[in-house]
C-alpha cells in the first residue's frame, strides 16, 4: 500500500515540482518506507511507497525500459504471477513488484488493462509516447482515490490517493469513482466493472452451493497472504473476523509444514493453483483486538484465538483515549459521517499499536454484512427481491463508509488492511446464490449460508473452523462490541461542544447539509478545522431505503 499524487498537462511543471513533492509528503504516513518521482513533459507522478511485496527492487514510479510508460500505484495485485505468464507479448519487467503488471496489461488491451486486474488499487499511469494519462479505481473502491481540477491551471488533472493533497492546489475535487477508469485523451471516466450481480434487477436463481461458498473464500484468503514481511489478522470475536483468522491460521501452518518439509528458505505454494507469491516470513499468525476494559468483543475474540492458536494482543483503550484522538480520526478519514467515524476511532488506535509491534499487513473482515444481508434490519426484508437489492446497494456503497475506514485507518500509520470478503472471485460467487438462501427467518439467523459453510459438525474427520458458539454467535451492534459506553461518551461530548443555538443556526456555507444531531454537527466543526468547505462535496454517505425503518449501529 502506498500514497500517489500526479498531475497532467500543467502550464510550469518544473515550478510546480516542489509543490507537488510537498503534496506527495502530506501522504507519507501512506507509505512510509521510500519516496520516489518521475517528472516528463508537463506530467509528474510522485509516489510513497509502503513496501510489502518486491520489498527490494520496487520502488516507483515505474518506468518502463524504453522510457516511455511511468506508472503510480497504491495496492495489491493478487494474480501478478499469472499476468506475467500469460501476457501475449514478452515484456522485460524491470522490478519483482506484483504492480508492474499493469504497464504490459495496458500495452496489451489499452483502457480494458483494469479488467484482468484481480486486487485492490488505484493507479496513474502515463504514456509519454501519445502524451496522455489514465487513471484506474479497483471494483468496489477497497483503496481510495481522488481526482482534482484548479481554476488557476485549466486543462490540469490532478490524482491523489487522499483528499488532503489536493485540496491546496485544486478547488475542485471529487472521490475517483471505483470499478472506473479515467481517459485524458478524451478526458472523459468510464465503467470498467460491470459484473452480472451490479444490476440488481437481475435476481439470481442459482441454488446455494456450501462447498463452494467455503472453497472461494478460502481461495481469497490466501491469496492475501501474499506478502514478504510480517503480517496479522484484526480479530473481533465476530463471525467475519474469526472466519478469516481461522482461515488465514490454517494457511499459514500449512506453509509451515510445507517449508519443514523442502527445507526451503521461503514459504512456498500459498496458492499452488494460482501460482500466487511465496511468503518470506516463518512467522506465527499475530491476531489483535481492541475495546473499552470489559468489552464482548474482547472476549470473544480471546476465546477465538485461544481455539485457533493464534498468538493474540488484546488491547483497551478509554473513552478519554478515543476523545483524544477524534479530530485527527477526521483528518485521515476526510470525512463527518457520524457512524464512520465512530467505528473507526477504535480502528485507528488499534493500528497504531500493530504497526509499533513491527506489523505492516493485516487482515480484516469488512463487506461480509453488505453481501449477506448480516445488519438486523434485513429482517425487514418482505421477499428475495428486496432483499437482494439492497444487498446490491450495500456493497456498492462499501467505499463510502467500511472500505473508507478499514483503507484510512490503517494506513494512517503505515498498515495495510486486506479484505477477503472482496475478492472479485467471492463476490462473484456469493452475490450470485438465491436470495432467498440468505433471507433471515424465524429459524434461519443472519448470514445463515455462510455459517452453513464452515459448519464441520457433519464432516468426520474435518477440523471445525470455530467453536460452535462463535460460529453460530448473533451479530452485535457495534456500540455494544467494543464497549457499551463509547457511544455515549460520544453523545454527551458531543451535547458539550454543541450548543442548542448552535444547533437552531448551522453555518450558512453548509448548504442543505446540515447535520440533524449535535454528534454530527461536533464532527462537521472539526472536518471544518481541516478541510475548506467545498471539500464537503467528497464526503458521501450511503441513503437507506424502504427495507429499513431504522438501522443498527455499524
Amino acid at each position: 500500500m502506498c500514497g500517489i499524487f500526479a498531475c497532467h498537462r500543467h502550464p510550469d511543471i518544473q515550478k510546480f515540482k516542489p509543490t507537488a513533492l510537498r503534496m506527495a509528503k502530506a501522504l507519507r504516513h501512506r507509505g512510509p518506507d521510500w519516496s520516489g518521482n518521475y517528472m516528463d513533459n508537463q506530467t509528474i507522478l510522485a509516489h510513497e511507497r509502503l513496501s510489502i511485496v518486491g520489498v527490494d527492487s520496487g520502488a516507483q514510479p515505474l518506468v518502463s525500459e524504453d522510457g516511455s510508460l511511468a506508472l503510480a500505484v497504491n495496492g495489491e495485485i493478487y494474480n501478478h504471477r499469472i499476468i506475467r505468464k500469460e501476457l501475449k507479448t514478452p515484456y522485460n519487467f524491470q522490478t519483482h513488484s506484483d504492480c508492474e503488471v499493469i504497464t504490459p496489461l495496458y500495452l496489451e488491451h489499452g483502457l480494458d488493462a483494469p479488467k484482468y486486474l484481480d486486487g485492490m488499487f488505484s493507479f496513474v499511469l502515463y504514456d509519454k509516447k501519445e502524451n496522455r494519462v489514465i487513471a484506474a479505481r479497483d471494483p468496489i473502491g477497497v483503496i481510495s482515490f481522488y481526482q482534482g481540477w484548479s481554476s488557476q491551471t485549466p486543462g490540469t488533472v490532478y490524482f491523489a490517493s487522499e483528499l488532503k493533497s489536493l485540496f491546496p492546489v485544486c478547488d475542485k475535487v471529487i472521490a475517483f469513482p471505483p470499478g472506473h477508469i479515467y481517459d485524458s485523451k478524451t478526458d472523459k471516466t468510464t465503467r470498467y466493472f460491470e459484473p452480472k450481480w451490479w444490476d440488481p434487477t437481475n435476481v439470481p436463481s442459482t441454488p446455494i452451493d456450501y462447498k463452494l461458498i467455503r472453497q472461494s473464500l478460502e481461495k481469497s484468503v490466501r491469496k492475501r497472504l501474499m506478502a514478504e514481511v510480517p503480517y496479522g489478522v484484526l480479530l473481533s470475536g465476530g463471525l467475519d473476523s474469526s472466519l478469516v483468522a481461522s482461515i488465514a491460521q490454517r494457511e499459514t501452518l500449512r506453509a509451515r509444514e510445507a517449508h519443514a518439509v523442502n527445507g526451503s528458505s521461503d514459504l512456498v505454494g500459498i496458492d499452488d493453483s494460482n501460482q500466487l507469491q511465496v511468503v518470506t516470513t516463518l512467522q506465527k499468525l499475530h491476531s489483535f483486538s481492541i475495546g473499552l476494559p470489559g468489552a464482548p468483543d474482547t472476549k470473544a475474540a480471546l476465546e477465538v484465538a485461544k481455539f485457533l492458536g493464534t498468538e493474540h494482543h488484546a488491547f483497551t483503550f478509554t473513552v478519554e483515549d478515543g476523545l483524544n484522538a477524534l479530530s485527527d480520526v477526521i483528518y485521515h478519514l476526510e470525512t463527518y459521517d457520524v457512524t464512520t467515524i465512530r467505528a473507526s476511532t477504535p480502528m485507528y488506535l488499534l493500528s497504531r499499536k500493530i504497526k509499533a509491534m513491527g506489523i505492516k499487513m493485516v487482515l480484516s473482515g469488512e463487506g461480509s454484512d453488505e453481501i449477506f444481508g448480516g445488519y438486523l434490519y434485513f429482517h425487514a426484508a418482505p421477499n428475495r427481491e428486496a432483499f437482494h437489492a439492497e444487498t446490491v446497494r450495500r456493497v456498492k456503497n462499501l467505499h463510502l463508509a467500511d472500505c473508507l475506514r478499514a483503507n484510512k485507518s490503517t494506513l494512517a500509520w503505515g498498515l495495510e488492511a486486506r479484505v477477503p470478503f472482496l475478492d472479485k472471485e467471492f463476490l462473484e460467487t456469493a452475490m450470485g446464490v438465491d436470495p432467498q438462501e440468505k433471507m433471515i427467518t424465524k429459524d434461519r439467523i443472519e448470514k445463515y449460508i455462510l455459517r452453513k459453510a464452515f459448519d464441520t459438525s457433519d464432516e468426520p474427520g474435518v477440523e471445525p473452523y470455530l467453536p460452535d458458539n462463535i460460529l453460530w454467535r448473533q451479530k452485535e451492534q457495534f456500540s455494544d462490541g467494543v464497549g457499551y459506553s463509547w457511544i455515549d461518551a460520544l453523545k454527551d461530548n458531543a451535547e458539550l461542544h454543541v450548543t442548542d443555538e448552535m444547533m437552531k443556526n448551522p453555518k450558512p456555507e453548509w448548504g442543505d447539509d446540515i447535520p440533524d444531531t449535535k454528534e454530527a454537527y461536533w464532527y462537521r466543526l472539526m472536518f471544518d478545522e481541516h478541510f475548506p468547505p467545498y471539500c464537503a462535496s467528497t464526503v458521501e454517505r450511503a441513503i437507506s431505503t424502504h427495507i429499513a425503518k431504522y438501522e443498527d449501529a455499524e
